[in-house]
């Protein structure tokens, strides 16, 4: 296959035959992707400061 082949047909298939999303759905989508990743962030830093503060305890009582 000809890299010009390929090109025509990847444009072709880009322009023509993928859907892309609208504005509104494209905002929601980041929208959400933004408030999973605050959302997460946030759990995976009260999980580190938990285990900081339980594992000096421990650390505490043995030393």
């Amino acid at each position: 296959m000809k890299i010009g082949t390929y090109f025509k047909e990847s444009y072709n298939e880009l322009v023509h035959k993928v859907t892309w999303p609208s504005w509104n759905e494209l905002q929601s989508s980041a929208t959400l992707v933004l408030i999973t990743s605050v959302i997460l962030a946030i759990v995976i830093w009260a999980m580190d400061f938990f285990f900081d503060k339980v594992m000096g305890f421990v650390y505490d009582l043995l030393y």
